[in-house]
């Protein structure tokens, strides 16, 4: 039955990149992937009902709150977008150069995403970019940057990634060692295909026109107002967390319910037709459910094969098989950009004792680094490439194809980096 699981979700994930061509929407094959790898682990005679019932309802929590984490985030963006929140930022970009701006969304998003964390961040430069950048194309390859910023950012700190996050935890990294050690490599992994495409661009942008939701209602006040503490409520939740110790989507929650309740009192005097829009209900009608949908099925179907023990069994094999340690890191990485980088982590701290790696060691660090930059390689190989697919509607092949390969010479030029700098430095 496990490999007829593995089957299954071999052929959903090639029909997700099939998208255009079968001309199904890649949410509803996600989903439908993730319930039949899920029926078929239940119909297995070597489990008892109870113990798969028990895996799902434990996998579901953690996916819920993935679900509940970028349902806020995106929400928080809606509002401050319906404000013009974004105002603040864009008219302050005065460059229309295309590499130059392709540099600074990148730069911002790699320094932001360290600080908040490669999802959220995600979210919020792809709604930057649809300001600033109209020609479909042009805003494609630099939301495909945003993924590479956003993941090779995420990397070097703590709280950037969910995988940093589960190291500093389990207390195999700590924040000054994995922020001096691993911040070299992750920016070599981001500068390598900035280099790539600043041969490539050539030319202006075209700004597209503002919108004219909230002009005459919202006061300069108000929009700047939002935009900060949309803002600082997103960069509040990994501090949530750490005072707390609380998972991250209750401190996105008790941000949004903050925004919320400031849009009310700021309006509820109001009475426009286009007051509705500016209201934090009207913001969750418009986010995109597809793309939430799209996460789900995909995490589903992810979480089946940790469920059935095949990510283990990967795991193990590549450790009995290969041997060099450096080497098998690098693959995970390379895995990462196929199957979601969460459950090989998992099962790579299973593989290792804390007793013989123990804290700030060399494989936890360049795991880190790995497991965090090579779901860049693919657009579905991290949580940031498959919430941009959606809100972009970026094509599969269409990234592998213009994205992909770049992806790679810069996570490759990153393990180099650290790999050089872990000898000369030991």
């Amino acid at each position: 039955m496990e490999t007829l699981i593995l089957f299954v979700f071999v052929a959903g994930y090639l029909a997700i990149t099939l998208e255009h061509p079968l001309k199904i929407n890649k949410s509803a094959i996600a989903v439908l992937t993730g319930v039949i790898c899920w029926t078929l682990f239940a119909l297995d005679g070597n489990y008892k009902a109870e113990f798969v019932e028990g895996e799902l309802a434990e996998q579901f929590g953690e996916i819920a709150q993935i679900l509940i984490f970028l349902i806020g985030a995106m929400t928080i963006v809606e509002i401050i977008d319906s404000h013009r929140g974004f105002e603040v930022i864009t008219t302050r970009i005065a460059t229309t150069h295309k590499v130059k701006l392709l540099w600074m969304i990148s730069i911002i998003t790699f320094f932001l995403s360290s600080v908040l964390d490669n999802l959220t961040t995600a979210i919020v430069m792809v709604s930057l970019l649809a300001k600033l950048v109209e020609n479909k194309q042009d805003r494609l390859f630099m939301a495909g940057m945003v993924i590479i910023a956003a993941n090779a950012g995420g990397a070097w700190t703590p709280i950037g990634d969910i995988t940093t996050t589960m190291l500093w935890i389990k207390d195999q990294i700590s924040t000054v060692s994995i922020m001096t050690n691993v911040f070299l490599a992750s920016a070599i992994s981001l500068i390598v295909p900035l280099i790539f495409l600043s041969f490539t661009m050539k030319g202006k942008i075209q700004i597209p026109e503002a919108r004219a939701d909230g002009d005459g209602i919202v006061s300069g006040f108000e929009r700047n107002l939002i935009f900060f503490m949309g803002i600082g409520g997103l960069m509040f939740v990994p501090v949530f967390k750490v005072l707390f110790h609380l998972p991250p989507y209750m401190g996105m929650m008790m941000s949004l319910g903050i925004v919320w309740v400031v849009t009310e009192l700021l309006h509820k005097k109001k009475e426009t037709a286009s007051k509705s829009k500016l209201m934090a209900s009207s913001a969750l009608k418009r986010i995109d459910v597809t793309s939430v949908l799209f996460f789900l099925g995909i995490l589903l179907a992810v979480a089946s094969l940790q469920s059935t023990g095949l990510l283990e069994k990967a795991a193990i094999w590549l450790g009995e098989n290969i041997g060099n340690q450096d080497i098998i890191i690098t693959l995970i990485g390379l895995l990462s950009a196929i199957i979601d980088n969460v459950p090989l982590v998992k099962a790579v701290q299973g593989m290792y004792d804390i007793s013989e790696y123990p804290m700030d060691d060399k494989l936890w660090q360049y795991l880190a680094y790995c497991a965090g930059t090579g779901g860049s390689i693919l657009i579905i190989g991290s949580a940031a490439g498959v919430t941009v697919m959606g809100m972009e509607n970026i094509n599969f092949f269409w990234y592998m194809k213009r994205i992909s390969l770049i992806a790679l010479f810069g996570y490759l030029a990153g393990c180099a980096a650290y790999l050089v700098q872990y000898e000369m430095m030991n």
